[in-house]
């Protein structure tokens, strides 16, 4: 017990008792009182990542709400329209819809005058394309996450340099305040690094599950929607075939006018 409350009473009282302990852990000094530049530097570059994650992880959790991925809204709309096979008013209505589901439907429509295989391809095509932006956009987290933990150990080697520094200077018996500040600016610069990386690579696997999730989702239910206009055998094809043929009429007047 003896030997912690020494412990505690020499980072608190480094540089001349004038500093709490609770300073150590953003501002980094020497044994004379002086700051580290170089080890506050580091520590106030690990809480800017820190900062900059959290605020990252906030906007990407809004961004990818079931709302902007998989509107229902949007959903029982086309629904409806379907029923009343009003086809340019679904052409325009996705067109004018900016969530993943309205994207990749529209793209879907656009390429109704080729078929519906052509339909199908251009909704997997752009279903692909626009779920690997959203995962690029989180991916900014997985790099912070891999390397604050460098960043820390950087700082923890700097530290450490500091100390043995500490102790050839003093020819090998150096005083506990003197190595005080190397100490502090090792523990507390991998302390940052832990503090940065765990949240952020926490935050990325959450996002990234969730952006395959709903994707996924999203998917399943243009599909769904693509199957009304799907081509029937030939003695359905007054039920089925209208449907196709009548999408691509409207669609090929909406792309005219």
């Amino acid at each position: 017990m003896y030997r912690v409350d020494m412990l505690f009473s020499v980072v608190a009282n480094a540089g001349g008792g004038s500093h709490s302990f609770a300073e150590a852990f953003f501002v980094s000094r020497r044994s004379d009182g002086s700051i580290e530049y170089l080890g506050s530097g580091v520590t106030w570059l690990l809480l800017a990542m820190s900062i900059g994650a959290i605020g990252m992880m906030i906007y990407m959790f809004l961004a990818n709400r079931k709302p902007s991925v998989v509107p229902s809204a949007l959903i029982e709309e086309i629904e409806k329209r379907i029923k009343k096979k009003d086809f340019r008013s679904i052409v325009e209505l996705t067109s004018e819809d900016q969530t993943y589901l309205g994207k990749i439907l529209h793209a879907a429509f656009r390429e109704a005058k080729f078929g519906f295989p052509a339909m199908m391809r251009a909704l997997e095509q752009t279903a692909d394309e626009l779920a690997t932006a959203r995962l690029r956009r989180i991916e900014m987290l997985n790099v912070v996450g891999q390397v604050s933990p460098m960043i820390g150990l950087f700082g923890t080697v700097y530290g450490m340099i500091l100390a043995f520094g500490a102790i050839v200077a003093s020819g090998g018996s150096a005083d506990p305040v003197a190595l005080a500040g190397g100490i502090g600016t090792a523990l507390t610069t991998t302390f940052w690094g832990l503090v940065v990386a765990i949240p952020a690579l926490s935050g990325y696997a959450v996002l990234r599950n969730k952006i395959d999730e709903l994707t996924v989702e999203a998917t399943i239910v243009a599909e769904d929607v693509l199957n009304h206009f799907r081509p029937r055998k030939t003695s359905t094809t007054k039920t089925g075939g209208s449907s196709q043929s009548e999408l691509s009429k409207q669609t090929l007047e909406t792309t005219a006018t």
